[in-house]
């Protein structure tokens, strides 16, 4: 292999090209499925499965929005939404009032249960059916790698 061709090799760009449409089209697929069945998208159904994994089913926005591949800006907009839905509600950090906390609701937690199935089945159709238990040992450990580089990336190292 030619380590100083600026370009991708066949199997190389054979390999981008499908994870181009991972990457692209696996989430459109999954929105597509929770807005037929649920009523809301994949990212506000992230949001609140983030919430739901956290702590007393509490976070900080700022950490919220972090994991949740978020602005702040963005975030408040659904925050907003969901307080209204009675699915999540906000309150200032006791630890530190410059932070606001959002705590998932009942009724936040009860959408998100309603929810899960059908996404579920749909992560196991388009993600998980089409592998063998090997290959998905093998697709751990590349998205591991290929995470953790990229990772690095973003926070400037």
């Amino acid at each position: 292999m030619d380590t100083q061709s600026p370009w991708l090799d066949d199997g190389q760009q054979d390999l981008w090209q499908a994870l181009l449409t991972v990457v692209i089209a696996l989430p459109a697929a999954l929105d597509r499925q929770l807005q037929r069945d649920a009523g809301i998208s994949n990212f506000e159904y992230g949001v609140l499965a983030q919430l739901s994994m956290a702590d007393e089913a509490t976070m900080r926005l700022s950490d919220l929005a972090r994991v949740s591949d978020s602005t702040q800006p963005r975030l408040s907009k659904l925050m907003d939404r969901f307080e209204a839905r009675d699915w999540v509600a906000r309150r200032p950090d006791p630890g530190d009032g410059r932070y606001t906390l959002a705590a998932l609701t009942d009724a936040g937690r009860q959408k998100l249960v309603e929810s899960a199935p059908e996404h579920v089945a749909q992560v196991k159709r388009l993600v998980f059916d089409p592998l063998s238990t090997a290959q998905r040992r093998h697709l751990e450990t590349a998205l591991t790698r290929i995470a953790a580089t990229v990772r690095r990336e973003l926070e400037g190292g």
